[in-house]
Order: C-alpha cells, then sequence, then structure tokens
C-alpha cells in the first residue's frame, strides 16, 4: 500500500466520520449525491462516452430523478431501495455470465448506463435512510457502522491476501482477489460490526443477529466491488478516475457501498435491528 494511498486515507477517514455524526440528515442527502454523482460520471466513462455533453446529460438525468425521490418521501426511498436490491441479486448473475453485454453496441451501453443508475440511485437512498433511520437518534451512527464494516472488509482482505492469498476469486474480472483475502474481509467485517453493535447499543441477545447483518453486508459489498472490476474490464480502464491521489477515481473508492448500503438497510429491516 503506498504512502499516498495511507495519507489520502488518514485525511478523508475523519471528515467522513464527523460529517456522519454530526450533521443532519438533510446535509449527509446532499454530500452523498455529490460523492455518488460524481461516481456515476466515472461510470458514464467505463460505459464507453466520451463526450462531455452527454456524460452531463445522463447525470442531470440522475439528479432529477433524486429531486423527485426527495420530493416524494420515504415510502418512494424504500421501494428505490427494494429494488437495488433485486438489482444487485441480477449483477450476481451478470458477474457468472462474464461476456453479457461486453461489446460496445448501442444496446450495451444503454444497459449499462441503466445499471449505473440502478447502482448509484438505491445506494443514495440506503444511506439517507440509515443516516435517518425514521427519526432515531442512532441513526448517524448506524450509517458510520455500515461503512466501517466495509472498510474494515476491504482492508482486512488486503492485507490478508497481499500474506496469505494464493487462489484467485475470480481471476478474469479481479485478478488480484483470492479466497484468502474474501474470507479476511468476512472477519473483519463482522468483527468490527459487533463491536459497533455494542456501541450502538445493540441487545446482548441480538448480536447473533448483527453478526448475520455484518456478513450479509460484506458479501453484498463483494459483490459491489467485483462488478464495478467488470465494468473495467469490459470498458479496458484499471481506475475509474484519478481524483483521490493514491486511490484512483471516486467510484474506485464507493464501489463496494453501492451493493452494501441498499442491502444492509433492507437486511436491518427484516433482522428487526
Amino acid at each position: 500500500m503506498s504512502a499516498q494511498r495511507i495519507i489520502t486515507a488518514v485525511v478523508l477517514a475523519p471528515l467522513v466520520i464527523v460529517a456522519l455524526l454530526f450533521l443532519s440528515t438533510p446535509y449527509i442527502a446532499a454530500i452523498g449525491a455529490a460523492l455518488f454523482l460524481l461516481g456515476l460520471w466515472e461510470w458514464s466513462r467505463l460505459v464507453g462516452i466520451a463526450e462531455p455533453l452527454r456524460r452531463a446529460t445522463y447525470v442531470m438525468a440522475n439528479i432529477a430523478l433524486m429531486a423527485a425521490l426527495s420530493w416524494g418521501g420515504w415510502r418512494l426511498f424504500g421501494v428505490v431501495t427494494l429494488i437495488g436490491v433485486v438489482w444487485w441479486l441480477f449483477a450476481t448473475w451478470w458477474l457468472a455470465h462474464y461476456d453479457f453485454a461486453r461489446n460496445d453496441g448501442r444496446w450495451s451501453r444503454t444497459f449499462k448506463l441503466g445499471a449505473g443508475t440502478l447502482s448509484i440511485i438505491p445506494a443514495w437512498c440506503g444511506l439517507v435512510q440509515l443516516h435517518y433511520d425514521y427519526g432515531n437518534p442512532d441513526g448517524p451512527r448506524w450509517a458510520l457502522l455500515a461503512l466501517a464494516m466495509v472498510w474494515a472488509a476491504d482492508s482486512f482482505a488486503y492485507f490478508a491476501g497481499m500474506r496469505w492469498g494464493r487462489r484467485k476469486l475470480i481471476p478474469q474480472i479481479s485478478p488480484g482477489k483470492t479466497w484468502v483475502g474474501l474470507w479476511g474481509g468476512v472477519i473483519g467485517a463482522v468483527a468490527v460490526g459487533l463491536i459497533g453493535a455494542c456501541w450502538i447499543g445493540v441487545k446482548p441477545a441480538q448480536l447473533p443477529l448483527m453478526a448475520v447483518l455484518a456478513l450479509v453486508t460484506v458479501t453484498a459489498s463483494v459483490v459491489g466491488d467485483l462488478f464495478e472490476s467488470l465494468m473495467k474490464r469490459h470498458s479496458g480502464f484499471k481506475d475509474s478516475g484519478t481524483l483521490i491521489p493514491g486511490h484512483g477515481g471516486v467510484l474506485d473508492r464507493i464501489d463496494s457501498m453501492l451493493a452494501a448500503l441498499p442491502v444492509l438497510w433492507i437486511a436491518k429491516g427484516w433482522l428487526n435491528l
């Protein structure tokens, strides 16, 4: 891991933590929208759209969708988040069929643009709902814990894979990921989830459910990470962008969250946590 990458993480992580804990949900919604829309701008590049005007039009259409959802209220947020969970089930199928929509034709581009919207918008809805949690004062802590589990999964997977990884997970999509890294990420996310549960105030009897929630979250985060890798393999790009020093683009940093956030929110409700 490069020094530049570490420095960037050290600078950005405290800012994210302070924002989630001390800003109200409307501010988080606005900041989250800006971040996710930057990722969507990069997504349009991966799809193969080079013209700035067409890329801007795509982003503006998604801004309009976010505005409409904000106007429509929480019920629409819940519906869109559930649609996002269904989408990520389909994306899992797509990972198993690597060549699906791989060509550079109009149909493939249109399909991938739709995939970008289905990845970004439900993730934004999931983040906003986690942070507000129907007025629950622990909502900001839940939002932070969600991101912490994803960060832990990424970090533990990286270090475990570097140290002990041999057998590749899906080499045709992401050559660097290993099975050992996957299990390292699972252990890290579950550990952080259980520790964070005590901070949030989850009852001891609910800790097994919290472990299940963490497991579901990290599984979804892996799917999100791999799906962005698939888009990069299709397009031939190594990184989604260069905005974040040492980390590539915004999309490279939020790819795991795209699937984790909607899945966590829906699973949290089903598990009554």
